[in-house]
C-alpha cells in the first residue's frame, strides 16, 4: 500500500521506555520504503512514457512540416501546371485567331477573284448580246443574198463573205425568244 506524505507526516509511532519501539519503527520504514519503491517504479515508468511521447511528437512535428511543404511544393506546381496550361491555351486561341483571319482573307480573295471572272463574263455577254442584237438589223437588207443556207453538216451557225470584205463574218440563225432571254438573265 503506497504512503502518501501527508499519511508519512502525520504517523505517530509508539514510544518505549528508551524511546520510539523498534518494531513499529521498522515496520513504518519497510511501510514508507515500499511506498517510496512504487512511486519511484510509477515515476521511472512516467519518465520513460514521456520521452516515448516526446520522440512520437517530435516525429510527427517533422512529419507535418514535410507534409507542409509537400503541400506547398503541390500547390505551387498546380499553379504552374495551371499558369502554363493558360499560357498554352492563349497560344493555340492566338494561332487560332491568327489562321482564322488568314482564312478569311483568302476567302475574301477568292470571292473577289471570283467576283470578277463575274463580272468579266457578264461584260463578254452583254458584248456578245449586244452583237446579236445589232447583227440582225445590219445584215437584215443583205441577209437573203448573202446569207448561205444551214446545212446539215453545219447546222446553226453559217458563213457570209463579201466581195468588199476580206474576213468571213459568223452569222447566227435566228434564235429562239427563249434563248435571248436567258442570255440576257444570266448578262444580268
Amino acid at each position: 500500500m503506497a504512503l502518501t506524505p501527508v499519511e508519512i507526516r502525520h504517523i505517530q509511532l509508539k514510544r518505549s521506555l528508551f524511546g520510539y519501539r523498534k518494531a513499529s519503527v521498522h515496520r513504518m520504514m519497510d511501510d514508507i520504503a515500499d511506498s517510496f519503491e512504487t512511486v519511484w517504479r510509477e515515476r521511472s515508468q512516467l519518465v520513460e512514457r514521456v520521452e516515448e511521447l516526446e520522440t512520437e511528437v517530435t516525429r510527427h512535428v517533422e512529419l507535418e512540416g514535410l507534409l507542409r511543404s509537400t503541400l506547398v511544393s503541390a500547390e505551387r506546381a498546380s499553379q504552374d501546371l495551371k499558369e502554363a496550361a493558360r499560357r498554352e491555351a492563349d497560344v493555340i486561341v492566338t494561332e487560332a485567331n491568327a489562321e482564322a483571319r488568314k482564312v478569311m482573307r483568302d476567302v475574301i480573295s477568292e470571292k473577289e477573284a471570283l467576283m470578277g471572272d463575274v463580272r468579266r463574263v457578264q461584260a463578254l455577254l452583254r458584248s456578245a448580246l449586244a452583237v446579236v442584237d445589232e447583227a440582225p438589223t445590219e445584215f437584215t437588207e443583205t441577209a437573203d443574198a448573202t446569207v448561205a443556207p444551214a446545212t446539215e453538216e453545219q447546222p446553226g451557225w453559217t458563213v457570209e463573205t463579201r466581195s468588199s470584205q476580206p474576213a468571213p463574218v459568223m452569222v447566227q440563225p435566228p434564235a429562239p425568244a427563249d434563248e435571248s432571254e436567258e442570255i440576257r438573265e444570266l448578262a444580268g
